[in-house]
């Protein structure tokens, strides 16, 4: 078992302006125990509550969690069904966690293969935060990065074809614009959990010149000591944008 991170006044740390995750380990974590993987996922809400607190607490103005990604669609049907019930249950038992804390919730990915009863209710969350001055949450469902560049060049081609935009003003800013959250500042820190050294197709634009942070422990076991952890390594980097260091 990792030692839990030493944890120092929050004052004191440094704060990114926007911080995306990549919840690691759920499904590790249950089978360590002797669980069904859907106890995994269960107890990792109590890692995202904590973690949407904090970065809320601390001032940080986008924060992007991946919680279901297109590739698993391919997972076996009864954990897709029990992960969609769980999302659900999710996006309702969390709203006065969203209100109280006046985070505004987004959408980060496709629609098409998400079920009635789960858009509804992701659309009355997002529809209810919709006013909050706060934090925006953008939760990552049926999410992939490849796809999110994908359609944005096909929203793009379509103007083109329509003859509403000339292909040579295209630039980084116009494509940006194109993506599927683009008012959520681009990442400038990106933990993973569970100790894997991979983005798995994970805001393949947005994490450009994002900081990296891979802590051991699994999704479950997150607390506000490993974000504060992640932080403090964050503060420790120097950050060129492709310059030379000062």
């Amino acid at each position: 078992m990792s030692e839990r991170p030493r944890v120092e006044s929050p004052a004191a740390l440094p704060v990114p302006r926007s911080v995306a995750i990549i919840m690691d380990g759920n499904g590790r974590w249950a089978r360590s125990r002797g669980f069904e993987r859907i106890r995994g996922h269960e107890r990792g809400i109590q890692a995202v509550r904590e973690t949407v607190e904090e970065c809320a607490r601390l001032g940080v103005q986008g924060l992007t969690l991946y919680a279901f990604s297109e590739e698993n669609w391919s997972r076996p049907q009864r954990e897709i069904d029990l992960l969609m019930r769980l999302l659900e249950r999710f996006l309702v038992e969390e709203r006065a966690t969203l209100m109280d804390n006046r985070v505004k919730l987004l959408h980060v990915g496709r629609r098409e293969r998400l079920g009635p009863s789960v858009l509804q209710k992701l659309d009355e969350s997002v529809a209810m935060t919709a006013g909050n001055p706060g934090m925006r949450l953008g939760l990552a469902i049926s999410y992939g990065g490849r796809a999110e560049i994908v359609d944005a060049a096909r929203r793009l081609a379509r103007e083109v074809r329509d003859g509403r935009l000339d292909p040579e003003l295209i630039d980084e800013a116009r494509f940006r614009e194109q993506l599927y959250r683009p008012e959520i500042p681009d990442p400038d820190l990106l933990i993973r959990t569970a100790g894997e050294m991979r983005v798995s197709n994970f805001l393949l634009w947005q994490i450009s010149y994002a900081e990296l942070h891979v802590e051991t422990v699994c999704w479950p076991d997150f607390r506000k000591e490993h974000l504060h952890a992640a932080f403090r390594a964050f503060g420790g980097r120097v950050r060129k944008f492709g310059a030379v260091a000062p």
